[in-house]
């Protein structure tokens, strides 16, 4: 090959491979992010995993056992100003990259999954206010949001309509200035402690999924919990029933227009769920980080462990899938920020999928590793266990994701 090719092509692989890779597909030029975290993104991982390690470790089995909200740790966040991350600068948050607040879930939930929740919820809260609400909601709610004076939750699901959401019985019937709040919501995560509900209902019965409206409830409008779940995992974030009884809700705090609500809602989910691929991928590396020291520690025939070739291999293939659920969560969360009308739907389903399928098969060979210990609430795995199964569950189970994956590759 001629040797001025040679140059120009080492140039050009040299200046545009390490960012991205057109590949020609049917037709069509997919790009392809080849992600890597920054210098800024980097400090930031190692500072909140000193902070993990020393404020939100220590209250993490309390927590789990109480089965109370974690009072402690959410203040040591605010001295962090986590909750700012995800709200807009000029709202009074810092606008960090979506990436970064997934590094932020992760290392949470490497000690603490319940904590990670605690982050999580207020911004799936007002993801839909962020995008799609007006001048006056953002002024009203994200500041308190963003300083962590006030808490948000996300009510979307009810008994009989979960994934089918156009199936909700909740209504809000428009009456002068005032919508009037009729129904129930299960599944809402910090039922009782939140100060706003989000909440989605039918403002035209005929319509389908295109008679259903978002509107941003306060909690002191008359907003009942009727009970709190008693639950497998994430014991310390409180999950209940919520429910409104001719609540009457301002105009002005109506998302969007009428009958945008699904629209705001399946947007909505599509920002969020990347985030709690980082927190499976969190529960994850913790459970993994506990084997490895448990693994050196631990002797047998005259030798550590560690040293047992199976075993090894076992870890290997750990290590192997989270950063593979990783990479693919970081790649999500990029999209957020860049590209969230095209492949987010599918690669942020792929994230949430694959990172929480990921999480559950990692810790079930972590606990495995540990032996009878493992078995035993003397050591976190079985905890991370239980915190692990809901990211499979939540924000849509995995089954729906790989629906929604195979309707964006089927067409």
């Amino acid at each position: 090959m001629n040797q001025t090719i040679c140059n120009y092509l080492e140039r050009y692989c040299r200046k545009f491979l390490p960012i991205l890779f057109r590949i020609r597909l049917s037709g069509k030029i997919h790009v392809v992010s080849v992600f890597q975290l920054n210098e800024e993104q980097r400090q930031f991982a190692s500072i909140m995993r000193e902070f993990a390690e020393a404020k939100i470790a220590p209250h993490a089995v309390e927590v789990d056992k109480s089965e109370t909200f974690p009072w402690n740790s959410y203040k040591e966040c605010l001295t962090m100003e986590l909750p700012s991350l995800g709200v807009p600068s000029e709202y009074g948050g810092s606008g960090a990259d979506h990436v970064t607040q997934a590094i932020m879930v992760e290392e949470l939930a490497r000690v603490c999954g319940s904590t990670s929740l605690t982050m999580l919820i207020s911004k799936l809260g007002m993801i839909p206010v962020i995008n799609w609400g007006s001048k006056y909601l953002k002024e009203k709610y994200l500041p308190n949001v963003a300083s962590g004076k006030a808490q948000a939750s996300y009510a979307l699901s009810e008994a009989d309509a979960g994934s089918d959401v156009a199936s909700m019985k909740t209504t809000a019937v428009r009456d002068g200035d005032f919508y009037i709040l009729n129904g129930a919501k299960y599944w809402i995560t910090n039922a009782g402690i939140s100060d706003t509900y989000t909440v989605f209902a039918k403002t035209d019965s005929t319509k389908g999924h295109r008679g259903i409206s978002a509107f941003v409830v306060e909690a002191k409008w008359g907003v009942k919990v009727a009970k709190l779940e008693h639950k497998l995992g994430m014991r310390g974030s409180p999950t209940g029933e919520v429910i409104f009884e001719d609540v009457r809700v301002p105009v002005e705090n109506r998302i969007g227009d009428e009958g945008q609500g699904f629209y705001i809602a399946m947007g909505t989910l599509d920002r969020s769920r990347p985030t709690i691929g980082a927190q499976a991928v969190g529960i994850a590396q913790g459970a993994l980080d506990y084997a490895a020291q448990y693994l050196k520690s631990r002797n047998q025939f005259g030798h550590p462990i560690a040293e047992f070739q199976g075993l090894q291999f076992m870890v290997a293939d750990m290590a192997t899938k989270i950063e593979a659920a990783r990479g693919l969560v970081y790649r999500a969360c990029s999209l957020i920020d860049s590209d969230p009308e095209n492949e987010l739907s599918k690669i942020g389903a792929m994230a949430k999928m694959f990172a929480s399928d990921t999480s559950m098969s990692v810790v079930v060979d972590a606990l495995q590793l540990l032996g009878g210990y493992g078995y035993t609430t003397d050591f976190p795995m079985e905890r991370f266990l239980r915190d692990a199964k809901i990211t499979q569950i939540y924000e849509g189970t995995n089954q729906i994701q790989r629906v929604v994956v195979a309707k964006k590759i089927l067409g």
